[in-house]
């Protein structure tokens, strides 16, 4: 068996890389034919190079790392807020009838505004510092974390809230040490709905309103007409966001490992 999965690994990681190399095949052919612009497509090489170039040589006031971190800084902080608040209200709204029928009316009505819509909003309430990006993290974390929250709730195992009632469980008690842990694996599936989301959302907020970020160093690239440096910054967002995603991936399969499945819930010890 764990053969077979190393020759499954190792089948998807040559198609991957087939994958990769036919993707820069077909692009550095574009980049090379007789009518293409290298204004417009620049080939790998040249991205290559102005990627490594941008890494210690600053573009619109920073290095490729600075503008990373300015990003990321604004993103922990909206991602950070949006989870504390939509977590515990999601399980309280799976765990109350009042809350869900007092929230969800309020929560439908907006939780398909795009995030990038509320950038009006961003900027005159909170202006173009770390405030107004931070508005449209949220907006872009917020739905996801909710509903998954929501869900976990609503699906745990009424065999385990049974349990904890006839030991003697006060409602705290039931959220805290039943209800949170046999629905976090689901919360981490909306973390990482949220963070993709919140990511992407990011980007839109610093084309516009902020000085510094990558999403504002590919603006500033795009104005003078600085391709590479545009592939650049696209190629960068696309490895934070993956790395991102793969870590809350990591942590979902080690929660999912832990938690039990209905037949084991039945199965008498």
């Amino acid at each position: 068996m764990g053969a077979a999965l190393n020759g499954d690994g190792r089948v998807r990681a040559a198609l991957a890389v087939a994958g990769s190399a036919l993707f820069l095949s077909v692009w550095w052919l574009a980049a090379a034919a007789p009518h293409a612009n290298a204004l417009f497509l620049p080939s790998p090489v040249a991205v290559a190079v102005a990627f490594a170039r941008f890494v210690h040589e600053p573009f619109a006031n920073a290095t490729l790392p600075q503008h990373l971190a300015a990003s990321f800084g604004r993103f922990a902080l909206g991602f950070a807020l949006a989870v504390s608040v939509a977590i515990p209200l999601g399980l309280a709204m799976g765990w109350s009838r009042r809350v869900d029928d007092v929230v969800t009316p309020l929560f439908e009505a907006v939780r398909y505004v795009a995030p990038i819509a509320w950038l009006p909003f961003a900027v005159l309430w909170f202006g173009t510092g770390i405030g107004g990006p931070t508005m449209i993290i949220f907006a872009g974390v917020f739905p996801a974390c909710l509903v998954n929250a929501y869900r976990g709730a609503r699906f745990v195992d009424p065999v385990l809230l049974e349990a904890a009632r006839t030991l003697g469980a006060g409602n705290r008690r039931m959220l805290v040490e039943v209800m949170f842990p046999a629905a976090l694996p689901t919360i981490v599936a909306g973390l990482r709905i949220g963070a993709g989301s919140g990511w992407q959302s990011l980007i839109g907020a610093e084309l516009i309103i902020v000085s510094s970020g990558i999403g504002y160093a590919m603006v500033q690239a795009q104005s003078s007409l600085e391709t590479p440096i545009v592939i650049s910054t696209m190629l960068a967002i696309g490895a934070v966001g993956a790395g991102i995603d793969v870590l809350l991936r990591s942590l979902e399969r080690r929660l999912s490992r832990w938690r039990p499945t209905p037949e084991q819930r039945t199965t008498p010890s």
